[in-house]
C-alpha cells in the first residue's frame, strides 16, 4: 500500500505583507467525508506498516504485562474516621477507590473495605472514559466526580449517595477537566466550573443539591478571554478559593465555605504581570506571590486586614517556591532548587530543606491530606527507585518509609545507573540532562538512545521509575531527558527564556543535547531517536526541521505543529489562552518569530527522518488536523525514503485510548516502530537475561 496523498486546495494566508501557502488547510473541515476518508486512509497505511511489526509489539507488550504487578494499592490518607485509597488489580484496566473506618493507621487491616467509585464498572457502558476529580462532601456521605467518555474538555458531575450507592439526579454537565468543582462545608452546595464554546473555563455556578441545574445561581465570569477560572478548597477546608489566571497575571477571590451565600471577596486585584496564590494557616493567609521575586517569596497577612502584607522567610533566588501546604502543626514549602524538586519546613522565620540520599530524585507531598494530621505522606521516587511513600512526623520531623511501590519481575537496580549530565547550548548556558541505562549498555560502545523533551508552559520533567520502561533498558536502549528551557527545571528563569520571542532557545537547547550525547560516545545519530507529545511535539517537530540529521527516527505525540494558524483562530480552544505563551501573530513580531520556528511552515524539500506521528479525533487542545495538514506536506516534500506514519484515534482526544492495558499496547506499538528503525532486534538476548 502506497502512503496516502491528500488533495491539494489552494489557500493563501496573507496577514503583514506575509503570503504562506496552506493546501491542506481543508482537512480542518471535520464534517467533510473527504476528510474523514483522508484519516482512514493514514490509518489504513498505519496498519499496513505496522502489520509486519507485529510480533515484535506482542514481545515488547507481554514483557510490559510482565512489568504488571499482582495488586497496586496507593497508602491510605486519613480524613476523620475513613482511610482513603485507590488500589488497581493486575487484571483490571481502571483503578477502584475505596476507603475504610479506622481510629488509626494500625487498625487498618482489620477494617472492612468500602468500594467508593469503581472505574472498572463506570468503563463497562463505553469504550472511553476518564474520572479526573473526585471531592467528598465533609460529612463523607455525598461523593461528586466528574466523567468523560469522548476525550474532550468537557465533563459530566455526578453525584453519588454513598449510604444507598446510588447516583442523586443532579447531573451537572459541561464542567471543565481539573480545577473545577468544590463543596460548601455543610455539603447543600457544590461550586462548579464551565466552559464556554471554545472550551474556555470561564463561569463559576452555584448548585443547590437535589434543585434543577436550571435554577443554579451564576456565582462570577471571567470575561477577559486570555483568562481561565480554576477553583480549590484551602487545606483547612475554611475557605473556597476562585482563581483567575493568565499565564503572566493571577486574580484570587475567596468565599467562607461555612457560609455558601456569601459574596466572593478580592485578595488582590489583577495587576498585570503579577502571579500569586494562597492559603490558610492559623489566622492568617499565606501568599507566595512574585512581586519583586522572580522565584517567589512569601508572605502572610491577617484575616481581618488583608492589606497587611509581612515577609514568612528572606527571599532567595536560589529557591524557586511553587505551592504551600498548611497543616495544623506545621508549614511545609515545596519546590525547586538546584535544578530538582524540593521539601522545605518552616521553622521559625527559615525554611529547612528535607535531604534525600540520592544526589538525582523526584519529592512531593501527596495532596488532600487533613489538615489535622501528625504525619505527612511524602512521595519520592528516582529513576531507580520505585514510588516510596514517607510518612514526615511533624513533631519530630523524622521520616519513616510507609510503602515501596511493588515491582513485578526481577529488579537489582545495582545493574542499572542513573546519571544528571549537562550540555552546553550555544549561548554558553548549561542544559541540565538525566539519563538511565543498564550498567553494560555502553560497554562496546554507541547505544540506541531515545531523547525525550517537553519544555512549554512551565511544565517539568522530572526522575521518575518506570517499571514498564525495565525490559527497553535490558535490551540496551538508553533513556535521557533533556530538561530544556521552557520548563521550570532551574527556576522561573527557565521558564521565561524559554516562551515568546526565546522559544527557539528550547529548540537549540534539545539540539545541544543531542550533540553532546554523540560527542561524548553515548549514542550515534543512527542511533537516536527524539520524542516529544502536544508541547513536546512541537518541539521535536521543530527540531526534525532545524537539526533531522542528527536523528533516525522523530516520535511527535498529538504534535502542536501548525503555530501561526492556530494562533490566529480565535474559534479554536485555547487560542486566546496561549497568547501569553507563544505570542498574538496579529502583532507583526510575535508573527515572523512562530513563523520561524512552526514545523508546518518551516517543511523543506529535504530529507527527514523516520516518523511516528499520533494524533485525536476529539483532541480539544491539538487539532487533529495540524499533524494531519503535517503529514501530508512532509510527504509531498521530503526527498527521502524514510517512513512516516500517522495514527488517529478515532475515539479519543488529547490523552488517546483510556485504560492502562490500551496505554500499554500503544506504548509497545510506538516502541517496535523505534526499535525498528534503530536496528534493535527485540528477539536479541537482553544484557540482563532473567
Amino acid at each position: 500500500m502506497k502512503a496516502p496523498i491528500a488533495k491539494r486546495i489552494p489557500h493563501p494566508h496573507d496577514l503583514h505583507g506575509d503570503v504562506r501557502e496552506d493546501d491542506y488547510y481543508w482537512l480542518k473541515e471535520r464534517e467533510n467525508p473527504e476528510v474523514i476518508h483522508y484519516l482512514e486512509e493514514e490509518n489504513r497505511y498505519y496498519d499496513e506498516i505496522m502489520r509486519p511489526l507485529e510480533n515484535q509489539t506482542e514481545e515488547i507488550y507481554q514483557s510490559m504485562l510482565d512489568r504488571v504487578p499482582d495488586s497496586e494499592m496507593g497508602v491510605p490518607v486519613q480524613h476523620g474516621q475513613f482511610f482513603y485509597y485507590s488500589r488497581l488489580d493486575k487484571s483490571k484496566q481502571y483503578p477502584i477507590y475505596a476507603r475504610k473506618k479506622a481510629t488509626s493507621r494500625e487498625f487498618l487491616s482489620d477494617a472492612a473495605e468500602e468500594v467508593v467509585l469503581d472505574l472498572n464498572v463506570l468503563a463497562e457502558e463505553d469504550a472511553y472514559l476518564s474520572v479526573t476529580v473526585q471531592r467528598m462532601s465533609t460529612d463523607h456521605n455525598r461523593l461528586a466526580y466528574l466523567e468523560n467518555r469522548d476525550g474532550t474538555d468537557r465533563y459530566i458531575i455526578h453525584i453519588k449517595d454513598m449510604k444507598t450507592g446510588e447516583l442523586l439526579p443532579d447531573r451537572i454537565p459541561n464542567v471543565f477537566l481539573y480545577g473545577s468543582m468544590e463543596w460548601s462545608r455543610c455539603g447543600d452546595y457544590i461550586f462548579y466550573i464551565t466552559v464556554d464554546e471554545n472550551q474556555r473555563p470561564c463561569q463559576l455556578w452555584r448548585h443547590r443539591l437535589g434543585s434543577a441545574i436550571e435554577s443554579d445561581e451564576l456565582v462570577f465570569e471571567e470575561k477577559d478571554e486570555t483568562f481561565t477560572l480554576y477553583v480549590t478548597k484551602s487545606q483547612s477546608g475554611k475557605f473556597i478559593f476562585v482563581h483567575s489566571m493568565s499565564k503572566t497575571t493571577s486574580e484570587i477571590r475567596m468565599l467562607d465555605a461555612d457560609s455558601a451565600l456569601s459574596p466572593l471577596q478580592v485578595i488582590d486585584a489583577r495587576r498585570d504581570g503579577i502571579l500569586y496564590d494562597v492559603e490558610h494557616w492559623e489566622d492568617d493567609l499565606l501568599i507566595l506571590t512574585n512581586e519583586n521575586a522572580l522565584n517567589f517569596q512569601l508572605l502572610r497577612c491577617p484575616l481581618n486586614d488583608l492589606q497587611t502584607r509581612k515577609n514568612v522567610v528572606e527571599y532567595s533566588e536560589e529557591r524557586y517556591l511553587q505551592d504551600m501546604y498548611p497543616f495544623r502543626d506545621k508549614l511545609l514549602i515545596s519546590g525547586r532548587e538546584n535544578g530538582l524538586t524540593q521539601i522545605w519546613t518552616l521553622e521559625g522565620s527559615e525554611l529547612v530543606r528535607i535531604e534525600w540520599d540520592e544526589p538525582l530524585y523526584t519529592v512531593s507531598i501527596l495532596s488532600d491530606q487533613s489538615y489535622e494530621t501528625t504525619e505527612v505522606l511524602i512521595q519520592y521516587g528516582s529513576l531507580l527507585t520505585p514510588k516510596t511513600t514517607y510518612g514526615l512526623n511533624l513533631s519530630t520531623e523524622e521520616k519513616h518509609p510507609l510503602q515501596v511501590a511493588p515491582v513485578s519481575g526481577q529488579y537489582d537496580r545495582s545493574n542499572y545507573c542513573q546519571k544528571q549530565l549537562w550540555a552546553v547550548a550555544g549561548d554558553g548556558v548549561k542544559v541540565p540532562m538525566t539519563i538511565v541505562y543498564q550498567k553494560d549498555a555502553l560497554s562496546d560502545g554507541p547505544s540506541p538512545l531515545i531523547l525525550y523533551g517537553y519544555g512549554s508552559y512551565g511544565a517539568n520533567s522530572d526522575p521518575h521509575f518506570d517499571p514498564y520502561r525495565l525490559p527497553l533498558l535490558d535490551k540496551g536502549i538508553v533513556f535521557v531527558t533533556v530538561q530544556v528551557r521552557g520548563g521550570s527545571e532551574m527556576g522561573r528563569n527557565w521558564y521565561e527564556d524559554g516562551k515568546m520571542q526565546q522559544k527557539r532557545n528550547t529548540f537549540t537547547d534539545f539540539i545541544a543535547a543531542a550533540q553532546y550525547l554523540i560527542e561524548e560516545g553515548y549514542t550515534t545519530p543512527s542511533q537516536m531517536a527524539a520524542r516529544g507529545g502536544s508541547a513536546g511535539g512541537l518541539l521535536v517537530g521543530a527540531v526534525a526541521n532545524m537539526a533531522g540529521e542528527l536523528f533516525k527516527v522523530v516520535v511527535p505525540a498529538v504534535p502542536f505543529v501548525d503555530v501561526v494558524t492556530t494562533m490566529l483562530d480565535t474559534t479554536i480552544p485555547l487560542t486566546t489562552l496561549e497568547w501569553d505563551e507563544w505570542g498574538n501573530p496579529q502583532n507583526r513580531e510575535d508573527y515572523f518569530y512562530m513563523k520561524s520556528y512552526s514545523p508546518y511552515d518551516n517543511v523543506e524539500a529535504k530529507d527527514y527522518p523516520h516518523m511516528y506521528i499520533t494524533t485525536g479525533i476529539n483532541d480539544p487542545r491539538v487539532g487533529y488536523w495540524e499533524p494531519a495538514k503535517w503529514v501530508a506536506r512532509l510527504r509531498v516534500l521530503k526527498t527521502d525514503n524514510n517512513t512516516i506514519v500517522m495514527k488517529t484515534n478515532m475515539g479519543a482526544g488529547h490523552f488517546g485510548k483510556s485504560g492502562r492495558f490500551n496505554h500499554l499496547k500503544e506504548a509497545a506499538e510506538l516502541y517496535a516502530f523505534i526499535l525498528d528503525k534503530l536496528g534493535v532486534n527485540t528477539k536479541e538476548k537482553v544484557l540482563n537475561p532473567r
